[in-house]
């Protein structure tokens, strides 16, 4: 039951942290086909830039998947998620094992990156939500 209310609290922070994890713009909608607009094309001409006008894309483009390595927003790797499946109320969860332990995280709260699922927050601070002493 403790490891449980851990968890809980653990989806729970990483549900608020989540926001600053699926930034986005307040540009006006357009259609897909028409192409990126100008000003995403002009911006994206620096190497970091191409990440962050791509990351969206690639994130609807891509599902969190078992197997894949999971990354913390340092980008380290810090696990894999072992399995991706409905909670009772039909959320979908993404259960990550992280050296000895596992928990999950709503799927809407993580991001697709270059093949792996990141999630934002570092391991240190998931050890810390987890009761972890190292």
């Amino acid at each position: 039951m403790r490891l449980f209310l851990t968890v809980g609290a653990a989806a729970v922070a990483l549900a608020t942290a989540a926001p600053a994890l699926a930034q986005t713009t307040t540009a006006p909608a357009q259609d897909p086909a028409a192409g990126p607009p100008a000003s995403s094309a002009a911006a994206s001409s620096g190497p970091g830039a191409a990440s962050t006008t791509a990351a969206p894309a690639a994130t609807a483009a891509a599902a969190v998947a078992a197997g894949q390595p999971v990354k913390d927003n340092t980008g380290a790797v810090i696990g894999s998620v072992a399995e991706v499946k409905p909670d009772a109320t039909g959320k979908s969860m993404a259960t990550i094992k992280m050296d000895d332990k596992t928990f999950a995280v709503d799927v809407a709260n993580l991001a697709v990156q270059d093949g792996a699922t990141v999630i934002n927050a570092t391991k240190t601070e998931l050890e810390g939500m987890l009761g972890a002493k190292k």
